[in-house]
């Protein structure tokens, strides 16, 4: 009865006038938020799909969506003809994988049998499986193999023997004590480009440490940084670290490749996750080596560029503006009608408004919180000076914007369902990347990748058998 009674109201509360009415689970329960007016009622996850098969399908999907083609494009793939093994798990490996996967490559991905890859279930699940992973393994094949094995092994041996690519992101020497180290497999295939990624790279002291993402953003100094003066310092919100150095890893793949046109020789990228971080921190370190300068926390404001901040508005909302520039700056004043300090000789350059950026930034707020945000940011878009507003997904998801450039997508799944991810970046004008398949399901391309190596049926059936093949 329990369940009948959920099933009714789940049903009343989709069939709801109001706008925005959409499931979200929090713990263990399923709400329906109407809104931002709050849950209207809870009910267990194991309801979950009979939540979702009843919501409508205008509330499954956003307007202006770019459904994103099942098929192959007409266009040709940058990087079509490129082989990659990734042996990677969660994110760094994953998304550089993802990355060259997007522009044609054809990454087979090796997971570990049963479980498969962590990121499966990591953060908000759909029958089982994290949304997330439609975005992260898009594009690429699922074989499940047991590494911890001599065959196994064996089996990677022969798939990196035809590759140009490898990607890790184990822990410096696993590769090695599995016999799969850039040596073993460079001997075998020349051209091979092994991309490593760990937590502190391949050499020095703390190599052997244990290293995600958080931690890698605290040893770089970005941590530091983000807070308000005086507070905890606080995340970005996202594993900014692991797609930095997933970044950074298709970059030195992407150099490597040259390499290898000119000479026909593979070699190793060693990318670590807190260098990646600190390759982003900007004056950070010649500001301590020339004036002994440690740079402090600043919330919203950004430490030697004035004037840019965020400043509140009459609704409580706010707009963020950059009014750095010389000439934007006058042009912000004479807007806000303190032609006084834009003409101002002594803030005429930015290290004469760094020195008075306490007046300049007590002047923009003044100025905006007499108005509500939207008649800030008309205002700043028509003076031409760069301004925005703080967005959330639900902002980003109604951008007329964000659909223009493609970068909302709808992709069914394999269910019927459809669901939306993020477009490809960048945009390439001759070669785009594209979406040419759905994740994998674990282990789904197992058989015709094996098969493809050569291997029988009766090989693949035993290696089953095993446990060592899913």
């Amino acid at each position: 009865m329990a369940g009948i009674r959920v099933r009714r109201a789940v049903a009343r509360a989709l069939e709801s006038p109001i706008p925005g009415a959409q499931p979200r689970r929090v713990g263990r329960s399923i709400y329906i938020a109407r809104g931002g007016a709050g849950p209207v009622f809870a009910a267990s996850q194991a309801c979950a799909h009979q939540i979702r098969m009843l919501m409508p399908a205008s509330r499954r999907t956003l307007p202006g969506m770019t459904v994103a083609a099942s098929t192959p494009p007409t266009t040709p793939a940058a990087l079509a003809g490129l082989k990659v093994v990734e042996l990677g798990q969660l994110i760094a490996g994953p998304f550089a994988a993802k990355t060259l996967a997007d522009f044609g490559a054809e990454v087979i991905k090796i997971e570990p049998p049963g479980a498969g890859d962590p990121l499966r279930k990591w953060r908000l699940l759909l029958d089982g499986t994290s949304v997330w992973w439609q975005v992260q393994s898009r594009n690429k094949r699922s074989l499940a193999l047991d590494l911890r094995t001599p065959e196994g092994q064996g089996i990677v041996r022969r798939l990196a023997a035809e590759a140009d690519v490898l990607i890790e992101n184990f822990r410096p020497g696993a590769m090695e004590n599995w016999g799969l180290g850039p040596d073993e497999l460079l001997a075998a295939n020349p051209r091979l480009i092994v991309l490593r990624v760990s937590g502190y790279g391949q050499t020095g002291p703390y190599r052997d440490r244990p290293g995600f993402a958080a931690v890698a953003e605290a040893m770089a100094g970005l941590r530091h940084l983000t807070a308000e003066p005086g507070r905890v310092p606080v995340r970005t919100g996202v594993s900014i670290g692991d797609t930095l150095a997933a970044l950074h890893g298709v970059i030195g793949i992407l150099l490597a490749l040259q390499h290898r046109h000119a000479t026909g020789q593979g070699q190793v990228i060693d990318v670590a996750l807190y260098e990646a971080v600190f390759n982003c921190m900007e004056s950070l370190l010649p500001e301590y080596s020339a004036f002994d300068v440690v740079r402090q926390p600043a919330g919203s404001a950004m430490p030697g560029i004035a004037p840019s901040n965020a400043y509140r508005c009459a609704d409580g909302g706010y707009a963020l503006v950059a009014g750095n520039g010389d000439s934007i700056f006058r042009r912000l004043m004479t807007l806000i009608g303190r032609d006084d300090l834009g003409q101002d000789p002594a803030l005429a350059d930015n290290a004469g408004r760094v020195a008075r950026v306490a007046e300049i930034d007590a002047a923009i707020g003044d100025w905006a919180a007499q108005r509500p945000v939207a008649e800030v940011l008309q205002a700043l878009d028509g003076a031409s000076v760069p301004a925005g507003r703080i967005y959330t997904v639900a902002d980003i998801a109604a951008d007329p914007h964000y659909q223009a450039r493609g970068m909302l997508q709808e992709v069914a799944l394999d269910d019927g369902r459809r669901l939306a991810v993020p477009g490809i970046c960048p945009k390439l004008s001759a070669t785009p990347g594209g979406h040419r398949r759905n994740a994998p399901a674990l282990g789904q391309d197992s058989e015709a990748v094996l098969q493809e190596l050569g291997l029988s049926r009766e090989q693949i059936a035993r290696l089953k058998a095993q446990g060592i093949v899913n």
